[in-house]
């Protein structure tokens, strides 16, 4: 009797042990923040034929298919090394400049939160969020080298500077125990990471591969500016998942990262039709759709930590910056072909300095006061990120693209060049029998039956 009663007491001691202890359990999951991530992820992923449309509908139509496929190649090519060793080089535990191998093909990445990153969603869930990120970077420096750059040349280039660029800078801004956020520099989704990278980047591309044969001879027209329209308004929606996603929540500060996000697009745009119309007299809609573009890159590393006033200030104050540098642009040999420096490379800047002017803790406590809270000393961080950003990638990619040239060719030849890269690198066209866009000297078709020359085309009559 005295051995079962204790047998008894000692099982009750080991019951209210585990019950005392609710630390051994696991993390639990919040339905609402899983469910807006979930639906943030879709959206970052729409965000991708979004850019397809915005840049295919700015490029000459014979380039119109190799430029919507490279941001669409770029997420799936990105999403594989993601999976394989990227999240976890980016994440993963590691140094203050990298992560480990511990995560190599999501191992030991399940459903079960982990709390350094995001305590109430799956982990799964947030390797595909940040997932997302990697892969439109990529696709967003695409935009630099239309009509030149060989298609297998850029996937391998995408994955190479993902390796060796993007996830080691994911990791300095984001990573646990990552230098720049130990530092205390902010950049709630990708001010520094996606954006400054991307335009470093896309100079770097455009100076090495070099001019096109008909630069500053033959302008690039937009083919179809409903298309770019159309991917402006599909990247505005999607980027409420980018911005207001990175919140990781459903909660206030995604609100707040939301609203600002809108207030910021909302201000650039207006400011850039304004400086339209001050300086040649009319509103064109690719200058709405860019200046869209300009003000939702500028709010990105801000988004969480300022309020929608400030929103409006930083789309305003970076509208102008990137207006100014993309009409510059053409002035100088640079042929960043749709100004992916001009547009996310200044205002990524922008946007990360002036974080550090309008950061306040009262939108978000987990974040810092800036200049116009009473702390300067996050304008001098901000910086800092910015510099360091610009020198690690400048550097970094031209290496890789140096060691690349000697293994493979970079560009297509003269011949292809002058064909269309649709036609020399997929062998196919956007568009058959009604393309009047290529006045290049060959023959151009018209209808079904009618073929002219490009010299007949120009003296045909302008008919309204």
């Amino acid at each position: 009797m005295s051995f079962a009663l204790s047998t008894l007491l000692a099982a009750q001691e080991v019951v209210a042990a585990e019950v005392a202890a609710p630390a051994t359990l696991a993390p639990a999951i919040s339905a609402g923040d899983t469910a807006w991530v979930l639906v943030s992820t879709a959206l970052v992923a729409f965000m991708v034929p979004g850019l397809a449309f915005f840049y295919g509908g700015l490029v000459r139509s014979k380039s119109a298919l190799n430029t919507m496929l490279m941001s669409l190649a770029a997420l799936g090519v990105v999403t594989v090394q993601w999976v394989l060793f990227g999240y976890s080089l980016a994440f993963g535990p590691g140094s203050n400049w990298i992560g480990g191998l511990d995560w190599v093909g999501l191992r030991g990445v399940t459903a079960v939160p982990n709390p350094t990153y995001a305590a109430a969603l799956p982990q799964l869930l947030f390797t595909a969020f940040q997932g997302m990120f990697a892969g439109i970077t990529v696709a967003l420096f695409s935009g630099a080298v239309i009509d030149r750059m060989r298609f297998s040349s850029y996937l391998v280039f995408g994955v190479i500077w993902t390796t060796f660029i993007y996830d080691p800078l994911a990791h300095w801004v984001w990573g646990d125990g990552g230098w720049l956020r130990s530092l205390g520099a902010l950049d709630f989704a990708g001010g520094t990471v996606v954006h400054i990278s991307a335009g470093v980047t896309a100079v770097v591309l455009a100076v090495v591969l070099g001019p096109r044969r008909d630069f500053k001879r033959v302008p690039t027209v937009p083919h179809n500016v409903p298309f770019a329209l159309l991917g402006a308004g599909m990247l505005w929606f999607g980027w409420f998942g980018f911005n207001a996603g990175s919140a990781l929540a459903a909660d206030g500060i995604a609100a707040n990262a939301l609203m600002s996000t809108h207030a910021a697009a909302a201000a650039a745009l207006v400011t850039w039709v304004t400086l339209e119309i001050a300086r040649g007299g009319r509103a064109t809609a690719v200058g709405g759709a860019t200046g869209a573009v300009v003000g939702l890159v500028a709010i990105t590393p801000a988004a969480g930590f300022v309020s929608p006033l400030a929103g409006l200030a930083i789309g305003a104050l970076a509208a102008p910056c990137s207006f100014f540098a993309l009409h510059y642009r053409p002035k100088t040999r640079l042929d960043d072909t749709l100004d992916v420096f001009a547009c996310h490379g200044v205002a990524g800047i922008m946007g990360a300095v002036l974080t550090g002017v309008f950061a306040s803790k009262e939108v978000n406590p987990n974040g810092a006061d800036g200049l116009l809270a009473g702390n300067a000393a996050l304008v001098g961080i901000q910086l800092l990120a910015v510099v360091a950003t610009i020198v690690f990638v400048g550097v970094a990619s031209v290496v890789i693209l140096k060691v690349l040239a000697m293994l493979m060719s970079l560009r297509v030849s003269v011949e292809s060049e002058v064909q269309g890269i649709d036609l020399s690198e997929h062998g196919e066209e956007a568009y058959h029998g009604s393309d009047l866009s290529d006045l290049t000297g060959r023959r151009t078709s018209l209808g079904d039956s009618v073929v002219i020359t490009a010299s007949e085309l120009a003296r045909m009559p302008r008919t309204a």
